[in-house]
């Protein structure tokens, strides 16, 4: 079973509601809370099966950034996990846009996103397949809920 899981940090200068817009603009959650660490607000959205990232997997191909999402989740494989970063500010109006150094790239903090699946290359084949002149080979597989 596919498990999703995104978390943004709310900063003091933040809106709560413009923060879950960022991560709803990519995740569909079935949970959504916000945790408290110390003076730290964090957004947590939960969900399970490929219908969660369906969101992101459109964006991919409107904004025709196939392969280097590919690489991007690719880098991010860490056993039966994908880890991923999202510029949060760019996430608000709805780009897509892949952080490699979070701390540095998304002023405000990114949108991490953890993907746990048994088959992290059949996830990042559905997500984002290879493409030949920025038309996908072959598109792969949903993968199991």
């Amino acid at each position: 079973m596919m498990e999703v899981e995104a978390r943004a940090e709310v900063r003091p200068t933040e809106d709560l509601e413009k923060v879950r817009r960022a991560l709803e603009n990519f995740i569909t959650p079935s949970s959504l809370r916000v945790e408290r660490r110390g003076d730290l607000r964090l957004l947590v959205a939960s969900a399970k099966g490929p219908s969660a990232l369906r969101k992101l997997y459109l964006s991919l191909r409107r904004q025709r950034i196939l392969d280097s999402a590919r690489e991007y989740l690719k880098r991010g494989v860490f056993g039966d996990n994908i880890v991923f970063y999202l510029h949060k500010q760019a996430a608000y109006v709805g780009i897509a846009s892949f952080c490699s150094f979070p701390e540095r790239e998304s002023p405000l903090g990114a949108i991490t996103v953890i993907i746990r699946y048994k088959d992290p290359l059949k996830v990042i084949n559905w997500l984002a397949p290879r493409t030949v002149n920025g038309v996908p080979v072959k598109e792969g597989e949903e993968p199991d809920p």
